[in-house]
């Protein structure tokens, strides 16, 4: 075989040094390609991400909309803020001694305050355990 190459012309051996160069170049070529077809595959991606995280963004406040302007809530809020009473209704006013007790109103001698504070140390079991067997 050695024999064959060594009747080979230097323009043949030029060539095919061309032609390794060539493909070479080829390859790099195809390989960057492939890679920057990844980064913008990767690109995209992200942005799908951000546009579904924008878009249910969007979709809650178009429901937070709807819900902050539809009558219900208006009613709610004029019901709580300016005192409004429909037909039918009754209103009922806790002072804030009944809903918030300061510490030194409650008596150690209450048994409802007793009850609430040895409650409160026990654990969920033992709370279900003293509803339906305790006192």
């Amino acid at each position: 075989m050695s024999s064959r190459f060594s009747y080979t012309s230097n323009f043949t051996k030029l060539i095919i040094v061309v032609e390794f160069a060539l493909v070479s170049y080829l390859l790099y070529s195809l390989t960057k390609n492939i890679y920057n077809s990844y980064q913008v595959d990767q690109v995209i991606e992200s942005y799908q991400r951000e546009n579904a995280a924008i878009e249910e963004e969007n979709r809650k406040k178009n429901e937070d909309y709807l819900y902050f302007s539809s009558e219900e809530y208006i009613n709610k809020i004029a019901k709580q803020n300016l005192g409004k009473v429909d037909r039918g209704e009754e209103v009922i006013i806790l002072s804030q001694d009944v809903t918030n007790p300061r510490q030194d109103q409650v008596s150690g001698d209450d048994d409802a305050a007793t009850g609430l504070s040895r409650r409160s140390k026990m654990t969920n079991p033992e709370q279900w355990w003293d509803f339906f067997f305790g006192r």
